[in-house]
């Protein structure tokens, strides 16, 4: 029974989107060196939508068929760290999030970090904090401007100021992650003992 839970549908999915974790950071090792073809960025791309929207589709799956599981719960907001941390670090290293913007790169991942550390914590507790409508909208907007920022250099040069256009959202992601994570201690902070 727990490994026909394990290998539902929605964990499937979630499995999917942690093993395309290194198939998207491949794509930008095309040729042996970091600074891959605009064709190995639209594949990073492509591959990066789809594991975005298994995120919203596992979730969903497993409520409306109640196929829910300690599994699933437990691996459903790693695979979605790996995801956007992989992700940032890729750009930052390719040098589509330069300057400034490392800031709000550096704030994602600081937060997601500090957060997970804080939910294990709560967990030994046998807390719950339920996750709110806000982090739900700020996994949204990581994506959405993660995908911006994948696309790039070879999306600038089909739709003007796409990679500009990323950046501003990965503001508003951070922006947005600060005031969850903030959020998230808050409501944790009631249940830690010296």
């Amino acid at each position: 029974m727990a490994t026909k839970r394990a290998l539902n549908i929605p964990n499937l999915l979630t499995y999917a989107r942690i093993v395309a974790v290194p198939l998207v950071v491949l794509c930008f090792f095309v040729e042996g060196k970091l600074h891959g073809s605009e064709t190995a960025r639209w594949w990073a791309l492509g591959l990066f939508v789809v594991a975005s929207v298994t995120d919203w589709l596992d979730g969903y799956l497993a409520r409306a068929w109640q196929q829910t599981s300690t599994i699933g719960r437990m691996l459903d907001p790693i695979a979605d760290k790996l995801l956007v941390a992989a992700v940032l670090l890729l750009l930052a290293a390719d040098g589509t999030i330069a300057g400034w913007s490392i800031w709000a790169a550096i704030v994602i991942l600081c937060r997601e970090i500090l957060v997970s550390g804080l939910r294990e914590y709560l967990a030994e507790l046998k807390v719950s904090v339920p996750v709110t409508r806000l982090a739900k909208w700020k996994t949204a907007t990581q994506m959405v401007a993660l995908s911006f920022l994948l696309a790039g250099p070879a999306g600038d040069r089909v739709v003007y100021l796409v990679t500009e256009v990323g950046i501003a959202l990965l503001w508003v992601a951070a922006l947005i992650t600060l005031y969850t994570g903030y959020d998230y201690f808050r409501a944790g902070l009631r249940h830690i003992g010296d």
